[in-house]
């Protein structure tokens, strides 16, 4: 990830404010997709990729046991603490430093479930590879990434290539190395900008 985590260790606090905006807005993403997908039916997920940790408690609602992987400190540091002021107990949710680049330190087959949200598009095409490659080792069940869609919006674009990350070829890409890696791909859109793309392992 190069210089990235340097990039979100500087920008935490920002994504901190954020937090609560994000827990509703991922609680109404998954509760409108659960006829498709149930996350309820898995006892163990990890979220690669968590920052501040907002995914993560929405998760932890459905009841699994949920690790947050990320290699930011910073946005760590933020994630427990909004996690003890919203659950007001020890949460079933372990927050680790980690770069999946570098590879997940889990054994395979794991977790039931891997997720990562708006990670992917950051990555350039190889860097995703290893992505895919260690989210489908970790993993008995399924592997969904919640990203961009192909239908693009100017801010959007403008955003991304501010950050200069891979989002242009990403969207073009997605679905083709998805399919490639895993052979069976599900797409679900949560949005006008975006969707949930579900691999099963075979």
């Amino acid at each position: 990830m190069g210089k990235k985590p340097l990039l979100f260790n500087r920008i935490a606090a920002v994504y901190g404010l954020f937090f609560y905006w994000q827990v509703r807005n991922y609680r109404n993403i998954l509760n409108n997709i659960k006829g498709e997908l149930d996350f309820s039916i898995h006892q163990n997920v990890i979220d690669i990729g968590c920052g501040t940790g907002a995914l993560c408690k929405v998760l932890q609602e459905y009841g699994p046991e949920v690790t947050g992987l990320d290699p930011a400190e910073a946005m760590l540091a933020i994630a427990r603490k909004k996690i003890w002021k919203t659950v007001q107990k020890e949460p079933c949710i372990r927050f680790i430093c980690g770069n999946v680049l570098n590879g997940l330190p889990y054994p395979a087959k794991s977790f039931d479930l891997a997720i990562t949200s708006y990670v992917a598009h950051g990555f350039t095409p190889k860097e995703r590879l290893s992505l895919y490659s260690e989210m489908k080792r970790v993993t008995r069940q399924t592997v969904v990434l919640l990203d961009y869609n192909e239908q693009r919006s100017l801010i959007t674009d403008i955003a991304e290539w501010l950050e200069g990350g891979d989002y242009f070829s990403f969207i073009g890409s997605i679905r083709d190395e998805l399919e490639q890696q895993f052979g069976n791909l599900k797409v679900i859109n949560t949005g006008k900008h975006s969707a949930m793309y579900v691999c099963k392992i075979e």
